[in-house]
């Protein structure tokens, strides 16, 4: 892991650009000089990690005394696309256009990204537990539901996950949620028209975790409540401190 840059921020955050091989990431670590628990913070649909949303939870997150990693994954941000995903991406967009179904679209651009995604984020998870700052235990919260599943299943390190139910889930995943056994704090926009809101409760339904709550706020898909991020934090304080 090479870090490239770092700035000390107004909330004493500090936030570090770096890069794993081919992956650029970004760290921001609280002011104390403990090692802090880790969050991994994970986005989709091509945002950058720069994504000023998820900047503002990763800061938020931070200063409560966390550490939080982001990466930008494979198609993601300024990495390169394949013209496979281009062309998904072109598919999605004229049958969304068109009102035609999308599921199946989603199924072959969605399930690919995940698989390839997992083994760059558990690479960069051995690299950032090496850290001196860096303690664990380490929790996952993200809109990329698809990923922090797959993610919760294969690697035992993650000990709880926040997830918003806003993106599409393959069929893969969703079979999988069942062997989701960690806590769980699970985000619902109720009028969020891209995601039936049945589907998001069937997977809520399917997660294998003994806790597992539920927030459902009214509102489309970029209006959840700013106290959400403040109930995320104190699920997190509940089980990784």
């Amino acid at each position: 892991m090479h870090f490239i840059s770092e700035q000390r921020l107004d909330d004493g955050v500090l936030e570090r650009e770096f890069t794993l091989g081919d992956i650029p990431g970004t760290l921001w670590t609280p002011e104390s000089a403990a090692p802090a628990p880790l969050v991994l913070m994970a986005h989709n649909n091509g945002l950058p990690k720069a994504e000023p949303r998820l900047v503002a939870r990763a800061r938020y997150t931070a200063a409560r005394g966390y550490a939080v990693a982001t990466i930008d994954a494979a198609g993601c941000g300024d990495r390169p696309r394949s013209a496979a995903d281009e062309q998904a991406r072109a598919d999605l967009r004229r049958a969304m256009q068109a009102g035609e179904p999308v599921d199946e679209i989603f199924e072959s651009f969605i399930g690919p990204l995940v698989e390839n995604a997992v083994p760059e984020w558990r690479t960069t998870l051995d690299a950032l537990l090496e850290l001196p700052e860096i303690g664990g235990p380490v929790g996952y919260s993200g809109g990329w539901t698809a990923l922090g599943i797959r993610l919760a299943v294969a690697e035992p390190r993650i000990a709880a996950a926040g997830f918003f139910a806003g993106g599409y889930v393959p069929r893969a995943q969703r079979e999988e949620a069942r062997q989701v056994t960690i806590p769980l704090l699970f985000l619902l926009q109720w009028d969020d028209q891209g995601n039936p809101r049945q589907r998001a409760l069937d997977l809520f339904d399917a997660f294998g975790s003994k806790e597992k709550t539920l927030h459902a706020n009214l509102g489309g898909h970029t209006g959840t409540p700013w106290f959400e991020l403040e109930d995320g934090c104190r699920f997190l304080d509940r089980h990784l401190n």
